[in-house]
């Protein structure tokens, strides 16, 4: 592939690209969302390895309390 194929290839790329983004912002949405997820998800644990560990009874408790 020569080079303006390939700045040809890249053009057309992020025109496609920003097509979809534009037409279908609820992708770009759950994509945004599923990533914060996903980082509240590795600092909950993370912060949960760092605390001792709680039995599975007293979980239930908890959450039965809070219910």
């Amino acid at each position: 592939m020569t080079a303006v194929e390939e700045r040809r290839l890249k053009v057309l790329l992020k025109d496609a690209v920003a097509e979809v983004l534009e037409e279908r912002q609820d992708l770009l949405r759950a994509a945004v969302q599923e990533s914060l997820e996903d980082a509240a998800m590795l600092r909950a644990i993370c912060a949960g390895e760092k605390t001792r560990p709680v039995s599975r009874n007293k979980i239930f408790q908890r959450l039965a309390r809070a219910a």
